[in-house]
């Protein structure tokens, strides 16, 4: 079987004591798929259901569920491993490219001396050509191209050791991470590094689900509009079907005030296993801008640079390889280089053009994320500017803000323990209860 990861992490995240309104405020996943995921995760990872007098649900998981659940399914356990491997294998992906750029400049670079020798070696007299054409061992490839560490920039925790040895004062880029590697850079510079709001969707409804749980299950339209999209054009008082998606991921109710205006109320937000405060919230979603690249400025001079030096190599080999009647004499690397020639100038060409179109690509993307931002932005000072109506609102939404907390001291039934036992307990806590209520009627 498998679970979901979210709900998961948020029982781990809420000290493995959740109702399912918490696990769908923290994880920003629907009620029915929080509930559905506790129900498979209490069942195979030995949690309990703990049922409070009002019929309120809490779910109390051990806390080394996920041990359990890894002894219990081979399964997890290849996930697991498969994981590792598919980092490592991603990893290698990732420098492969710097690792062509380099491989092609060598290429080149010893194909041109020995064509340069061997031309060379042609003018001059018989004795000359008695030398070997490829120049012996007066070729010299400086160690620069590999750089200090060669060898320990195919480790995956390259970065880490590095890391680990460099001093307190090695830069590191706007994010705080640790700076990656040569080969790694070479990788960001054509490709980037990813998404940056790939996880956008879950922090758009974590946002929301907070709000929700600020305001203690009840809020307005104008709470909500911050962290939404696509508002249509007759976003208003009047216009609230945004507000639809909400309500159908959290189970909300819609309610009409006097005034003929709609606030909305979340039950089972309503309901948590341990009393909440409020959380931190930002104002607005805010979509973060696509970077370039995070690699430093020196690794992108370097990977332009010898993307650079590899074309202007490419076509002085271009010119030597004219001579097809010394290539053909020569044979060896230059006749691999002259088959290889029409790869390596594509790879070469294509090295400086896919970062150029994606330089481009990014600033017409960041625009449109700005311009998503600064709606979201306005929404968000428009509430902070509220007006009567909107005032008004607030307060009819207020009169159904509650909040139910499942104590552990005030159950009527859990898992944990025999049905007979607990019906035993029970029933001495009412006697209890009845004595106490006679005695002080009796005073």
């Amino acid at each position: 079987m498998e679970f979901n990861t979210a709900v998961m992490r948020a029982v781990e995240q809420l000290d493995y004591r959740v109702t399912v309104g918490d696990v769908s405020s923290k994880a920003g996943i629907d009620l029915n798929t929080a509930e559905r995921g506790l129900l498979a995760l209490a069942s195979d990872a030995g949690g309990n259901m703990q049922v409070s007098e009002t019929g309120e649900i809490a779910y109390l998981f051990p806390r080394n569920f996920r041990s359990v659940l890894r002894s219990k399914y081979r399964k997890l356990r290849w996930q697991e491993r498969w994981q590792k491997v598919w980092n490592l294998l991603f990893y290698l992906v990732r420098i492969s490219f710097g690792i062509l750029l380099i491989a092609s400049i060598l290429l080149i670079s010893i194909a041109i001396i020995i064509l340069v020798i061997a031309a060379n070696s042609s003018r001059g007299d018989n004795d000359d050509r008695d030398s070997s054409p490829s120049g012996g061992g007066m070729i010299f490839i400086p160690r620069y191209w590999f750089g200090p560490d060669l060898v320990w920039i195919f480790d995956p925790d390259y970065r880490r050791r590095q890391a680990r040895q460099t001093s307190k004062g090695r830069k590191r880029d706007q994010d705080g991470d640790r700076d990656m590697s040569f080969l790694e850079a070479v990788f960001s510079f054509l490709f980037g590094d990813g998404n940056p709001n790939a996880d956008l969707e879950d922090r758009r409804w974590q946002s929301i689900a907070t709000v929700i749980r600020n305001n203690k299950g009840a809020i307005v339209a104008e709470q909500i509009a911050p962290y939404l999209d696509d508002l249509g054009t007759g976003f208003d008082r009047d216009y609230e079907h945004y507000m639809l998606p909400v309500l159908t991921r959290f189970n909300g109710r819609p309610q009409v005030s006097p005034e003929g205006q709609l606030v909305y109320y979340f039950p089972e937000l309503q309901v948590t296993a341990k009393e909440q405060r409020k959380s931190s919230v930002p104002a607005y979603l805010k979509e973060l801008p696509w970077k370039f690249s995070q690699a430093t400025s020196g690794q992108l001079t370097m990977a332009a640079g010898l993307g650079v030096l590899n074309v202007v190599l490419a076509l002085v080999l271009q010119t030597l390889l004219q001579d097809q009647a010394l290539v053909a004499e020569l044979g060896g690397i230059v006749a691999l280089v002259n088959a290889l020639f029409p790869v390596l100038l594509a790879y070469g060409t294509a090295f400086l053009a896919v970062p150029t179109l994606r330089y481009f690509w990014l600033k017409r993307r960041n625009t449109k994320v700005e311009k998503r931002n600064e709606q979201r932005q306005e929404r968000a000072i428009a509430l902070n500017n509220a007006d009567e109506t909107v005032q008004q609102k607030l307060n009819y939404a207020r009169q159904f803000a509650t909040q139910t907390i499942v104590s552990a001291d005030d159950l009527a039934y859990t898992t944990e323990r025999e049905l007979t036992d607990q019906e035993y307990d029970n029933r001495e806590k009412l006697d209890a209860e009845w004595q106490k209520r006679l005695e002080q009627s009796d005073s």
